[in-house]
């Protein structure tokens, strides 16, 4: 047996049926019914050309919705099944679709109780839409049948007549991933998708789903541990950090109340920042104290040394204001 369900044979489910159907509450549609879909994990249900009108669907997992009385059935093939198609219309294309069904005579016309993987076979058309499906089956793959094909003339071109309609599901609370029709409306707030490496959560109270953004962490503040330098004071300090963004402003004076007019002034070291508040690399900062402007190297051992000076002395020489304001903003 290669399409093995669970919960649907009277006495005749087997050791074997329970471990490989997925067997759990799997995410849900509403209160009772269950989004049903493939199982994730590898390429379930793959689809290979097995000839000129064959297709072998791979291994997978599956759950199937069937009416909400009948609930939810686990599947799972566990050896590659082959369907054939038959040939295509004289004058239009078709698109059949490829399943999972559950046949369950308690609820359905069909006196047997299993599961296939079979062919619903659409209208031949100018404009051909899929087949709707039968209750209680899931749609793996669309094949566009072209006009005339049949086994006599090459059949289908497999590598264009694919279309992949796999869609997913996830145990309850996990993180569907993405797959074909991702139009579908969350089932609880707070549920969570994958649309091709963007995280959404449905919001349920304005019934949409949005990117997920998680909380900013809180902002961390200091206004003191600097280390300064010999020939400067500090007059005030403080800095802030959220998600690894540093911003600082600091006020410090050059003893003497002079600061040197020439704009090579050399390495001059102010204060050392803090571990834990240095940047990764080398970067420079300004420094300003309203007459003049200053460049600033910060290291990331913390070193803050002001490097060149120029602009607007009054005295020469002297820079008339000596409260020297350094800023920067960094990542860490």
């Amino acid at each position: 047996m290669t399409v093995r369900p669970a919960w649907l044979l009277p006495l005749g489910q087997t050791r074997e049926d329970t471990r490989l159907a997925p067997v759990g509450t799997w995410s849900p549609e509403d209160e009772i019914r269950t989004r049903d879909g493939v199982i994730p994990g590898g390429n379930p249900f793959a689809a290979t050309g097995a000839g000129a009108m064959s297709l072998q669907i791979g291994v997978g997992r599956s759950a199937v919705q069937g009416t909400t009385a009948q609930g939810a059935y686990p599947v799972a093939v566990d050896a590659p099944e082959t369907v054939t198609f038959t040939d295509g219309n004289a004058q239009f294309n078709r698109i059949d679709s490829v399943i999972v069904r559950v046949y369950d005579g308690l609820f359905d016309e069909n006196e047997g109780t299993l599961a296939r993987i079979e062919v619903v076979e659409g209208e031949a058309n100018a404009t051909p839409t899929a087949p709707n499906l039968p209750p209680c089956s899931l749609r793996l793959w669309d094949v566009t049948v072209p006009a005339g094909a049949s086994a006599g003339v090459g059949g289908i071109d497999w590598g264009s007549a694919l279309a992949d309609r796999r869609r997913y599901t996830a145990a309850v609370g996990g993180i569907i991933p993405r797959g074909w029709g991702l139009s579908f409306n969350g089932a609880y707030d707070g549920q969570y998708r994958d649309t091709g490496g963007v995280l959404e959560r449905w919001n349920a109270t304005d019934g949409q789903w949005e990117t997920y953004r998680p909380p900013e962490p809180p902002v961390e503040t200091i206004s003191g541990g600097l280390s300064v330098a010999s020939g400067w004071s500090l007059s005030s300090f403080g800095a802030r950090r959220r998600s690894g963004v540093v911003q600082f402003l600091g006020y410090f004076v050059r003893t003497g109340a002079t600061l040197p007019a020439d704009p090579n002034i050399g390495d001059t070291l102010v204060a050392t920042l803090p571990a834990g508040w240095r940047p990764i690399v080398l970067l420079e900062a300004l420094a300003s104290n309203g007459y003049g402007l200053g460049a600033v190297s910060i290291g990331a051992d913390g070193k803050m040394t002001l490097r060149s000076w120029a602009g607007g002395q009054n005295t020469p020489g002297i820079e008339k204001n000596t409260n020297v304001r350094i800023a920067a903003t960094f990542v860490q």
